[in-house]
This record gives C-alpha cells, sequence and structure tokens, in this order.
C-alpha cells in the first residue's frame, strides 16, 4: 500500500468520503517549494507539486525538461544487448527473413511496430506474427515458431513475452530456429534456450531500469542493431533511419503499459509526444481523428482514448491490427483500420461491463457483507478472455485488493490480474506456477496473467491470498486518495491549469496533480452517458464567485452519483484533477470529479 508518511488526514474520527476513500492532503516543505519556484522562475503551485514529488532546487529543472540524452541509457549496459544485436544486424546484413513475434496488447503491438519500421528502413526483411488471444494464448507457442520457420524465418525476436517461455523456445532451437527475447516481465533464475534474452528484470541483470515498458526495451535494441549497422558500413551507399521519428510509438506503449513515468520512461513519453504533435505517424493520426481528438494530444490521450482501441483488436477481434495500423504507410489501409478498432473498442465496452456486472454480482453475493479479505478472485463460463483483464482493474478499484477474473472454457481457465501497490501480484503468479499448481503464468508488480485447471482453483486462490496478505496485511485500510493542494471554484482558473501543464506528462510515478475545489454549490447536476452513469455538474464558488463545469465518471457505481444529484442545495467540497476541454474551438477548465463529501458548516 502507499506510504501515508507526509501527509495529513483530512477526515476525522475514521469518516470516509462518499466513494468511501480517506482524503489525505500531501504536506510539503513550504521552503523548498519556494526555492524551487524562484530558482525555475515558475509559479509557487508548480513549485508546491514538484517538492511534493520529493523533488528538490538540484532535480526539478531536468525533471521540467526531461532530456534523452541525459536519461536513454547506453543499451550496452543490459545482458545479452550486444549478443542481440549482432545476430540481428548480421541477419540484416545477409538478407536473412526476420519474424517479429509480439504480445496482443499495446506494448506488444507498438514493440511489433517498432521493430518492424526500424528493419524495414534498415533495408531489412521482415515480418510481424501476433498470436490469437483465443485460439493461442499468451506468449511464443511452438506450433507458430516452427511454422514461422518452414516459411523461410531464420531468425525470430520475441517482443513483450518469451522470459518465461521455456517449452516452445526448447523446440524452436532444436529446430534450428534462432530465437532473441525482448522482454521486460519478471523472471526466473533459468532462462529460455534462446541466442540472446534482453530484459532488465532477468534476474541475473543489475540494470536499474528494470521500469521500462517493453516497447522501451525494444527501441533500445533498435539502437543498437542500428550502432552495429552503421560500424558494419551498412548505411555507406543507404540512408540510415532516424529513430527519433518513432518515438511516438514508443510513447504509447509506454503510457498505456502503465510503468512509472519517471527516469528513461519519462524523456521518452515527453520527447515522444512532441513527435505524436507532428501527426507524422499514419496510423496514429487517423485513429486520432476516428476517436475524435480535436486538441494537442497528451499522455491522457494515449492512456484512455489511442491505447484501449489500439488494445481493442487483440482483445475481441483481430490480434494483429493494432500492429498493422501502427506500421502502415497507406492512408486508406490505415482509414479503414482505425474504424475497425474504433468500432471493436464500442463493442469491447459492451462486453467488458456484461462481464463486469457479473462479476461484481458474484463477489457481493460471496462476501453478504463482508470484507473481501487479501485478494479478490471472480470467475464465471464463458466470459471474453479479452476483457477479463480491464474487469480485474475494476475490481481491484472497488476493493482496493489485488483482484484476478477467470474466463473458464471447460476445465481451464484463464485468468487476468490487477495489483495495488506494495503487493507483487506477478511474483506470486510465478511462485504459484513453480509450485505446480498453474499450468502458464507471469507478470509484473501491478499485472499479471496465468491459465490454471478449474479443480485447483481453491489452492490457487489461497496460495495467492497467503502472498498477499505478507504484502498487505488480511484487511488493508480504505484506500487514499492523495491531495495536493487545495483551491477554490474561482481559482480553479485556466492560468493554473496551463502552469501545471509543464509538471507533465503525468502518470504512474507522476500523478496527474489533484485538488481539493473547497465549499461549491451544485448549479446543475444532470445525469449523461448512454447507460446514464456518470453525472455532470456546474459548480458555483462561495458567496457566488466562479463557475466550473465538472463531470464525474461512472459516478453511480458508488454513492456519489446519488448525493451529487440529490444535493438538496447543499455545498460540497470535491477532489479532482483539472483540464482544459475543448469544445467546438472554445476551451474551458473542467474538473474531473474523483470524489466529493458534503462541506462542513
Amino acid at each position: 500500500m502507499p506510504s501515508d508518511h507526509g501527509v495529513r488526514e483530512v477526515f476525522a474520527d475514521g469518516k470516509l468520503s462518499l466513494t468511501g476513500k480517506r482524503w489525505l492532503l500531501k504536506e510539503t516543505d513550504d521552503r523548498q517549494a519556494l526555492a524551487i519556484s524562484q530558482r525555475l522562475r515558475v509559479p509557487e503551485v508548480v513549485g508546491r507539486v514538484l517538492a511534493s514529488r520529493d523533488l528538490d532546487v538540484e532535480t526539478a529543472g531536468g525533471f521540467l525538461d526531461p532530456k534523452l540524452k541525459t536519461h536513454l541509457p547506453d543499451p550496452g549496459h543490459l545482458k545479452d544487448m550486444d549478443k542481440a544485436a549482432t545476430r540481428i544486424a548480421d541477419a540484416v546484413q545477409a538478407g536473412e527473413n526476420i519474424a517479429i513475434f509480439g504480445d496482443y496488447d499495446v506494448d506488444g503491438a507498438t514493440s511489433s511496430a517498432l521493430l518492424k519500421r526500424f528493419l524495414q528502413a534498415a533495408g531489412a526483411n521482415v515480418r510481424v506474427y501476433i498470436p490469437d488471444r483465443l485460439e493461442e494464448g499468451y506468449g511464443p507457442n511452438a506450433p507458430a515458431l516452427l511454422k514461422l520457420h518452414s516459411e523461410g524465418a531464420s531468425l525470430v525476436v520475441t517482443v513483450d513475452c518469451g522470459q518465461t517461455s521455456f517449452e516452445p523456445l526448447a523446440e524452436a532451437h532444436d529446430a534450428g530456429l534462432d530465437v532473441i527475447v525482448v522482454d521486460h516481465h519478471e523472471g526466473e533464475a533459468r532462462l529460455p534456450k534462446a541466442v540472446a534474452v534482453v530484459n532488465p528484470n532477468r534476474i541475473d541483470d543489475l540494470s536499474p531500469h528494470g521500469q521500462m515498458a517493453a516497447v522501451g526495451v525494444a527501441f533500445l535494441v533498435a539502437v543498437a542493431v542500428n550502432r552495429k549497422l552503421k560500424d558494419a558500413g551498412w548505411y555507406n551507399d543507404r540512408a540510415a533511419p532516424d529513430l527519433m521519428q518513432w518515438l511516438d510509438i514508443v510513447a504509447l506503449g509506454t503510457v498505456c503499459d502503465v510503468v512509472p513515468l519517471t527516469g528513461v520512461n519519462r524523456a521518452l513519453v515527453a520527447q515522444g509526444l512532441k513527435i505524436l504533435a507532428t501527426r507524422q505517424n499514419i496510423g496514429l493520426r487517423m485513429l486520432g481523428d476516428v476517436a475524435g481528438i480535436n486538441e494537442k494530444p497528451g499522455a491522457y490521450h494515449l492512456g484512455f482514448v489511442l491505447g484501449p482501441r489500439i488494445n481493442a483488436g487483440g482483445r475481441v477481434g483481430q490480434s494483429d491490427l493494432g500492429t498493422r495500423l501502427l506500421s502502415s504507410h497507406n492512408e486508406s489501409e490505415a482509414l479503414a483500420l482505425a474504424q475497425r478498432l474504433n468500432d471493436l473498442n464500442a463493442e469491447r465496452q459492451e462486453i467488458e461491463a456484461a462481464v463486469q456486472d457479473e462479476a461484481i454480482a458474484q463477489v457481493e453475493a460471496r462476501l453478504a457483507g463482508a470484507d473481501p479479505g487479501p485478494i479478490v478472485i471472480a470467475h464465471g463460463d464463458g466470459w471474453h478472455p479479452g476483457v477479463v483483464g480491464i474487469v480485474a482493474s475494476r475490481l481491484k478499484e472497488k476493493y482496493n485488493r489485488p483482484c484476478c477474473v477467470i474466463s473458464w472454457g471447460g476445465e481451464q481457465g484463464t485468468a487476468s490480474g490487477r495489483s495495488v501497490s506494495g503487493a507483487d501480484l506477478g511474483s506470486a503468479v510465478i511462485a504459484a506456477r513453480q509450485a505446480g499448481l498453474l499450468l502458464k503464468g507471469g507478470g509484473h508488480a501491478m499485472a499479471a496473467g496465468f491459465t490454471l485447471e478449474r479443480a485447483k482453483l481453491d489452492e490457487v486462490e489461497a496460495f495467492l491470498a497467503e502472498r498477499m496478505i505478507k504484502a498487505i496485511g488480511e484487511n488493508p485500510p480504505p484506500p487514499g486518495l492523495y491531495i495536493d493542494s487545495t483551491t477554490s471554484v474561482a481559482g480553479a482558473n485556466m492560468q493554473l491549469v496551463k502552469t501545471l501543464e509543464q509538471v507533465g506528462p503525468f502518470g504512474v510515478g507522476n500523478p496527474e496533480p489533484r485538488f481539493c475545489v473547497k465549499d461549491a454549490t451544485i448549479v446543475k447536476a444532470d445525469p449523461v452517458g448512454a447507460d446514464q452513469s456518470h453525472v455532470r455538474l456546474v459548480l458555483m464558488g462561495e458567496g457566488g464567485q466562479g463557475r466550473l463545469t465538472a463531470i464525474a465518471f461512472r459516478a453511480f457505481d458508488t454513492a456519489l452519483g446519488p448525493a451529487l444529484v440529490n444535493h438538496g442545495g447543499q455545498p460540497f467540497d470535491f477532489v479532482g484533477r483539472l483540464r482544459i476541454n475543448v469544445w467546438n474551438g472554445y476551451e474551458s477548465v473542467q474538473l474531473m470529479v474523483d470524489d466529493a463529501v458534503q462541506a462542513w458548516t
């Protein structure tokens, strides 16, 4: 669980908010905040936000202006990188057929598209293979690898998968197929049979960059291979590719894999957003247009607009659609792919809602008002495997526990899990597989996936529960909502929001600043959305000072929705994030409501 050090409880006597949370106001060093604001010549509110992220006058400047020349590590610091780069460079120069075997999520799609674009630009013969989620499941499988080999591939590079694919890679090795693993998931002491295993999270790798997404590791591979080709004179009679042009793809995968946006990740995303704004990538341009993005794109658009649509192909459609879109050079093809992904995303939302309703009903019936315990597990026959990860994330938010959702297909189930801070679910799943309880399984601290037999469900649940108790206790306290500062309706203005943009990009490790807007009267509250689950608000400040529009998504999942709609004219304190809303070319400030309580009188 997150540490409560350096914060102050807003509520006394165990009171909770309308969503059942504690409000925790971050306490910053006023002198440090002032020193930062004076040194960097930024408003004091920015100084306070930077200080709350444990930055000082020496480190804050680099944080506000992250540069790759400062943060990008030498690829050679990773184990096996030289082996991998040499083998790939040799394959390019020899005209060998190279296959990229990717995962079907956004990190896998971006990793695959990045390497395909780079290798094509370098003059290589390259193809991409993305397994079907329902038919093949996650990671390399022997039939697919052997098929690639029979069709002429002499080298396969797995991206965002392969670290624990021992049997399939052993079969590929025995068949004479060279495989290079490029991954970032947690591994074991043993390594798969491969020419090279490039992974900052290898147990024997001391890299300080284990927080990188697979697409970040793939970018380092591209840098290393590019260097090898330059040294070999490969570019003497051809143009060397500019790797920076693909940083928009790297940014997309990094944000969507929910890795910390600190250090090298922050630099990759910050620079990638600049490339994204130029609309160079035809696929991303078409997808943004289809999705209705009409403003300067930010990390939010990557994570919540573009990412889900890229993911939709792998979840409920054709698994390679995302990679094809990101690597397309044809506008008509890209437009068709973007429209298809947009339609699949709408279909995914419907399927997800149905599974989520069933899962919550099942969990509530089982709990019958009792505490959820150290882990929540929901399972059902026929649940679409493509949405169990999203539903697990929703359950995690609702119950503040690590959650796993299982889709049964006969006597075997496919599961996806999401965890809370402080509970390493990936390690627990790997341990369960090593103990013989799972057929397949792996992941990282905050997310994991596994395959199990129905008969072993109780054993698996007990095993994971024991691991989670050790990490977070049997009954963790209610979740805390961390607040950076307080303001009024009048103070939540455009100047404040534009000033705070300097602290972005926001994500894990650098959360979007959250404000408590105090003593706001609700002028208007309307349920909106296809299922009327959101609430759109107009707020007025104390004494009629200022007006502010607000939106509370999925508000009727908790007591928040009914309380806002039936406000009775009482003032409320709101907690949320301030953003710029663009409508018909007009910009206004909007509060994205996370929570609220009735204001004290």
